[in-house]
């Protein structure tokens, strides 16, 4: 399953989050949100994959990515019918 870390206080997590709902994904069907606030598992957890401490932050198996527009854009790729 994608997870996507996210901080509840990032304007890009946020933006990344809305136009998943946009799309009509479902929460803990399509993806699942993770807590990747500062201190958290969440955040050691992007720090360890990708070696910067950013979010948001998207992984699917093996793919991992940064940036929000990406992220999106990997969403609407995947998720098209």
């Amino acid at each position: 399953m994608i997870e996507l870390y996210v901080s509840y206080t990032c304007p890009f997590c946020m933006k990344v989050m809305r136009a998943a709902e946009e799309m009509g994904l479902t929460e803990g069907k399509d993806y699942l949100i993770v807590d990747a606030a500062p201190g958290t598992p969440g955040r050691k957890k992007v720090v360890d994959t990708g070696s910067k401490s950013m979010v948001p932050f998207l992984m699917d198996g093996e793919h991992w990515m940064y940036e929000s527009d990406d992220i999106i854009d990997y969403l609407k790729s995947k998720f098209s019918s």
